[in-house]
């Protein structure tokens, strides 16, 4: 479920102390296109009812915040092997 704020304010962002800052590159398969492109996690967020969100940035579009979803979006590694 998507915070009530979300729904109508699309600049929602959850209280900051509850925000853990990160930096996790990530492939993201698009909802309009069906197709990947690259962005990163910069933060991660637990809704009271213990949903993950993250703040995603995407190439070219402003940061916004999203439930986590493994299936539409790929954690990438930080470090090579």
């Amino acid at each position: 479920m998507h915070p009530q704020q979300l729904q109508t304010d699309p600049a929602w962002s959850p209280p900051e102390p509850e925000v853990s800052p990160a930096y996790q590159p990530v492939e993201v398969r698009l909802d309009d296109t069906d197709t990947w492109t690259l962005g990163r996690i910069n933060a991660w967020w637990h809704a009271p009812d213990g949903t993950p969100w993250c703040r995603l940035r995407l190439i070219g579009a402003a940061p916004h915040w999203r439930p986590y979803d493994p299936e539409r979006i790929l954690l990438l590694p930080v470090y090579g092997t």
